[in-house]
């Protein structure tokens, strides 16, 4: 009896990946996709791909349902309408995903951070001056100046937020000499400068 229970520990640690802890959610590698809905599809890949440096992939087409297939799968009124969606890559962080719908009582304003559902997306920059006047010299609302984290675990982090044209909340980040707590560590956090580890 005591054999089994020892071979069935090793036979579970070897099934899990690395990372995983038993009791979690089985098989997880990491994010695929960044879902965000849009109030039109051009001009937001446009952004993306011009003016944040993406690459647009593949377009997905439209969703429509008269049953309540929308409400079930997506948890959206049941005559909500996806209009299109397409994938865009960027660099080496999680893909996005994004919708444009058409949907009644359709909310016409992001959240903002401090609303519950409140997001950002955050790119790694190798120069925050230089990111900083990219984005201004190309009409994008740039929040304040950067701030840099002197004390504690994200010392050495330089950040600012930026808004898309439709009024997402985006962030800029910059840590080109890494962040105090990579050291000592038991675990890095994923890291756009060393894509791999």
């Amino acid at each position: 009896m005591k054999y089994n229970k020892i071979a069935a520990s090793a036979l579970l640690a070897l099934l899990l990946p690395l990372g995983a802890q038993a009791g979690t959610l089985p098989g997880m590698r990491g994010s695929d996709h960044l879902g965000i809905t849009v109030p039109n599809m051009a001009d937001a890949v446009d952004f993306f791909v011009k003016v944040i440096g993406c690459d647009a992939s593949f377009d997905l087409g439209a969703f429509k349902f008269d049953d309540d297939w929308m409400q079930v799968h997506l948890n959206v009124d049941p005559r909500a309408e996806i209009k299109r969606f397409r994938m865009v890559r960027c660099g080496y962080g999680t893909n996005l995903e994004i919708f444009e719908y058409a949907a009644p009582k359709q909310a016409p304003r992001p959240p903002k951070n401090s609303d519950v559902g409140g997001h950002h997306l955050a790119f790694y920059v190798d120069d925050m001056d230089k990111a900083v006047a990219f984005l201004k010299a190309n009409g994008v609302k740039v929040l304040g100046d950067p701030s840099t984290f002197k004390e504690g675990p994200a010392a050495g982090l330089t950040w600012v937020y930026f808004l898309a044209p439709w009024g997402m909340q985006l962030e800029l980040v910059s840590y080109p000499k890494g962040r105090a707590y990579e050291k000592g560590a038991k675990r890095l956090l994923w890291d756009p400068r060393a894509p791999a580890k």
